[in-house]
């Protein structure tokens, strides 16, 4: 098919230069209002596309891809994790899967270093003093925090990211030890001086820092559970930046009324966009609205390889960054 016949619908707005990349090559369809597509919208785009372009906000589940016309062949999804796409059923129907990987590995672990700095400083904290004008001069003992230098902190999925949090925290003198599936490359774990813990129950109580930096699966759902949180020591903090069902986030506002655990940074929740109410205007919690990836330049990469992987598959080749079932 000639790549300027190829349907090509787009659910969220994307960059400029992204869209306007993919109207000269593609007959693009932009959704310029931004809202997220309903359940017909969903329907009803992939009855019509040749490729689908879906964010995180879209859920493509078995039942939408049973539905999906015959003209659907590529499902080219616009960011790294593809947790809200059934990949399996798209398979089943002769679709490719395509995502964006490596391109916010640098931008997610910033923020995650950020969330470790804000909460161990109580830096939203103190800002909020400032602002409500109730900042009376230093004193020795007031808003004190912690020092990162010396602790530890347990990376939970020591990937791209988990591995990029890894270099970040060194440099600021912690110590890393990571639980995941298998370990990392022995060369990998000599320049991290990183621990491998096969026992995530074993790690959990021995750390300072919690950074979650793993897939959102059936096997993780609340990997962060009542049980797990009950294992951290009440000095621990915990940040979360990759999926938010990964923690349970009842259990985790209670641990926090309670005074079970010290600080909790997220910038992803379990029902986002609701956050759980009892997260919400407390002075060791900080909340941001899902910033991961949100730099000009991770979200330019982000449609760059969006593009290539739509070229690609228009050409008769296989996608750079396809991803299968087994991949996950």
């Amino acid at each position: 098919m000639s790549t300027s016949r190829l349907k090509v619908v787009l659910t969220r707005r994307l960059p400029d230069p992204v869209e306007t990349r993919l109207r000269e090559l593609f007959d693009a369809e932009l959704n310029l209002t931004d809202a997220p597509m309903d359940r017909a919208a969903l329907e009803a785009a992939v009855e019509r596309a040749d490729v689908l372009v879906p964010t995180i906000t879209d859920r493509i589940d078995a039942g939408l891809i049973a539905q999906a016309g015959e003209r659907l062949k590529l499902i080219a999804n616009f960011g790294a994790g593809v947790d809200h796409i059934d990949v399996e059923a798209a398979v089943g129907r002769g679709m490719l899967v395509t995502n964006t990987p490596g391109v916010l590995t640098d931008d997610t672990a910033d923020l995650a270093m950020g969330l470790i700095l804000a909460v161990s400083r109580r830096m939203v904290e103190g800002a909020s003093v400032v602002e409500e004008g109730r900042f009376e001069g230093w004193t020795p003992t007031w808003m004190c925090g912690r020092k990162l230098g010396g602790k530890r902190l347990g990376i939970v999925g020591m990937g791209r990211i988990g591995q990029a949090l890894a270099r970040r925290a060194r440099a600021f003198g912690m110590q890393v030890h990571y639980h995941n599936r298998k370990p990392v490359p022995e060369m990998v774990a000599e320049e991290l001086g990183a621990t491998w813990w096969d026992d995530l129950d074993q790690m959990l109580p021995r750390m300072d820092v919690i950074s979650l930096n793993c897939p959102a699966t059936r096997e993780t759902r609340h990997l962060m559970s009542a049980a797990r949180l009950g294992r951290l020591k009440p000095e621990a903090l915990l940040v979360n930046t990759a999926r938010g069902e990964l923690v349970d986030e009842a259990a985790l506002a209670a641990a926090v009324a309670s005074g079970a655990i010290a600080g909790v940074g997220l910038d992803v929740f379990e029902h986002e966009p609701a956050v759980h109410p009892g997260l919400v205007g407390r002075p060791n919690v900080v909340l941001l609205p899902h910033l991961g990836s949100s730099t000009i330049e991770a979200r330019q990469d982000m449609g760059d390889r969006v593009i290539a992987n739509i070229l690609t598959f228009a050409n008769g080749h296989r996608p750079p960054d396809r991803v299968i079932p087994a991949m996950l």
